[in-house]
């Protein structure tokens, strides 16, 4: 769920200042997957802000010392979530782990770097959540070594149906800062896209494999 909604605004403007979202209605992006995309997304581009990522750090920080006051790790998805979890853990004063993709084919071969060790509470913290394929990952390999996962936390989320009903699945808690319908509403609202082009984006969302077909 939306964290704050208040926040979440605040955000979207930011990454629509600083360029962090780029929406291109008209001239689609092509992603990896190979869908055509009115959006692209990288949030990267916030370590370049102190103000936003301090911003960020302490509305994640709030929100799970309120949410799960019994977590013991922060863990951060390797590689972009890695840094927001550093500050985070940081101010919570936790141990903090990260997650690879998949394990080190090298030294020790390992996939979760810091250590979570069975039993422990954690929060996953993402910066981008699309079909959710990486956070899954992630979550797998927390599970496989009985670290006790109690919800995940990102950055900006597009809302796709399946995301959603993958965290269903697995019941798990998914909060965030800011979404696809925030943002798009906050772009109408600052002038960087028309009314013609909420169809196009809607229509986007509910069926990005095949749009714009």
């Amino acid at each position: 769920m939306l964290i704050d909604r208040s926040f979440a605004r605040q955000l979207a403007h930011e990454l629509l200042r600083i360029d962090a979202v780029v929406l291109r209605p008209n001239e689609p992006f092509v992603w990896s997957s190979g869908w055509n995309s009115p959006i692209y997304c990288d949030n990267r581009l916030t370590l370049l802000y102190p103000d936003i990522r301090e911003r960020i750090a302490d509305t994640l920080a709030g929100f799970i010392k309120a949410t799960y006051p019994d977590v013991e790790v922060i863990t951060g998805t390797a590689t972009a979530g890695i840094p927001h979890a550093a500050w985070v853990s940081d101010r919570m004063k936790l141990p903090m782990a990260y997650v690879r993709s998949k394990a080190k084919s090298y030294g020790m071969g390992n996939q979760i770097e810091g250590g979570v060790r069975k039993g422990q509470k954690t929060i996953v913290i993402e910066d981008l959540i699309s079909t959710g394929g990486s956070i899954f990952s992630v979550i797998e390999a927390l599970q496989f070594v009985g670290a006790d996962v109690k919800g995940c936390a990102t950055l900006f989320t597009y809302q796709f149906d399946v995301a959603t009903s993958k965290f269903k699945d697995l019941g798990l808690r998914l909060d965030w800062l800011t979404d696809y319908p925030t943002l798009i509403d906050v772009a109408l609202e600052e002038g960087r896209i028309k009314e013609e082009d909420l169809q196009l984006l809607n229509r986007w969302r509910e069926e990005p494999s095949t749009w714009p077909r």
